[in-house]
């Protein structure tokens, strides 16, 4: 009997093959999205699917693929292919990347609870004070070491941007595997979020550092204020005011309701987290976090897994979207060896700062699993450099084009390394000791209320 993939894998290399073309002649015009917005959106959808599939293959997760689809289609204009110059440029394309990786969360945090978190709570902040300082500090010491000219507050900046992480990527990764249920994936999730907090506050630091020669106090307060004011109302909201409205909504008859009260609280907790000068998928992964089985009851749900098949048809479609224009923004033209030096010192030390953070967790929790699922920097490393190169040091950028490459390839290396390294891992893991145990007190862990 003919397996059905390959025949799958040709059709979609026929779409390809007819969507480039028509998208290098698209242009605008009319009312509402141009042809480039929905041609460029089919095209990026149909590589994503085919960049999975492919890595599925070589048994690795189809996160990988996509990246690694995302960049190839960035940058085919090297190979003289125009089609795609611009669409990870595009505002639609750029949404709905964001909207992905906003429900991805939201779905991640669906398979967690809050008493599964509290319980992992030191570890998690132990692991992201580790996994800020150690990047930082190493990334200080190659950025001076490789651009002694660019001055101490280059060089802090430059080990600012290690120490973001990327939990999109990472929870991705974990969920394909079936490893959520695993206390390693609670205390990377927890360190993620708190890593997101401790990230936002030094990178006002830095950038007043950088901007004015001083650190503004007063700003400093107010977005340290607006983050920890933010993580504490959320939980308050899901502890007292959600039972109480999802309990109401069970009593509406038009169909949906839950599906759209459920992500339209993913939403409004992301747009909250972005206006506390959080990333959104911080109040996403809230938003999922706090629809426990109080929540979902009154519509005769038994747990909060019942929501899962609600998201998971769009976070399928959504997310991939969101991998593949993160390959796309990496731009492999005019790469030249002193970028490409630095870009390589830098991913040692990213790497090792981050596995690091896995000397945070103890009792049965393994520390390798942890550090690997620390170290991607996805789109959060992206915007720490972007945020440097629009600074201006005596009418100078901060961040100049080559070390602006160079971190941009240690976004790219960390991304890509971290999924097939990470997959590999759990799998020998889930292999050696089967699946994992929530920590006791009597491994080590402080018990709760300490």
């Amino acid at each position: 009997m003919t397996h059905p993939r390959p025949r799958l894998l040709r059709a979609f290399l026929v779409l390809v093959a007819i969507a480039l073309p028509v998208t290098a002649h698209a242009s605008g015009g009319g009312h509402g999205p141009g042809p480039e917005v929905w041609l460029s959106i089919a095209g990026i959808l149909i590589v994503a699917k085919i960049g999975g599939e492919l890595a599925v293959r070589i048994k690795q997760p189809p996160v990988l693929g996509e990246l690694c689809a995302g960049i190839l289609l960035g940058n085919l204009d090297l190979m003289g292919v125009h089609a795609f110059d611009h669409a990870a440029e595009l505002p639609s394309v750029e949404f709905l990347a964001n909207l992905g990786v906003v429900l991805l969360l939201f779905e991640v945090g669906l398979e967690s609870t809050l008493t599964e978190m509290r319980k992992v709570a030191p570890q998690s902040g132990l692991v992201a004070i580790i996994g800020v300082v150690a990047p930082m500090a190493f990334g200080y010491g190659a950025a001076a070491w490789l651009v002694p000219e660019g001055g101490s507050t280059l060089h802090l900046f430059v080990g600012a941007t290690l120490c973001a992480t990327s939990v999109g990527i990472t929870a991705a990764v974990l969920q394909s595997l079936g490893a959520m249920d695993r206390v390693e994936t609670r205390v990377i999730l927890g360190a993620a979020v708190i890593d997101d907090v401790l990230g936002l506050v030094i990178l006002a630091v830095v950038a007043g550092l950088a901007s004015s020669g001083h650190v503004d106090a007063k700003q400093l307060g107010i977005i340290s204020g607006l983050a920890g004011g933010f993580l504490v109302g959320a939980l308050l909201l899901g502890a007292y005011v959600m039972p109480g409205v999802f309990k109401a909504a069970s009593r509406l008859r038009s169909p949906g309701v839950l599906a759209a009260l459920a992500i339209g609280l993913c939403l409004l907790l992301a747009g909250a987290s972005a206006a506390a000068g959080l990333a959104p998928i911080v109040g996403a992964f809230a938003a999922g976090l706090i629809l426990d089985e109080v929540h979902v009851r009154p519509f005769g749900k038994k747990n909060k897994h019942d929501l899962a098949p609600i998201v998971a048809p769009i976070v399928a479609i959504m997310t991939p979207i969101f991998f593949v224009r993160t390959g796309m923004m990496v731009d492999l033209e005019g790469v030249s060896v002193d970028p490409l030096l630095l870009a390589g010192a830098l991913t040692v030390v990213a790497i090792l700062g981050k596995l690091l953070s896995g000397l945070g967790v103890r009792g049965k929790v393994d520390r390798m699993t942890v550090g690997i699922g620390m170290v991607p920097r996805g789109e959060v490393g992206l915007i720490f450099a972007d945020v440097g190169r629009a600074i201006e040091v005596d009418g100078h950028p901060l961040i100049q084009p080559d070390v602006y490459m160079a971190v941009v390839l240690m976004v790219m290396l960390t991304t890509v390394v971290a999924p097939p390294w990470l997959s590999w891992q759990l799998k020998r893991l889930l292999k050696k000791k089967g699946p994992a145990e929530p920590p006791s007190p009597d491994d080590g862990e402080p018990a709760s209320g300490h």
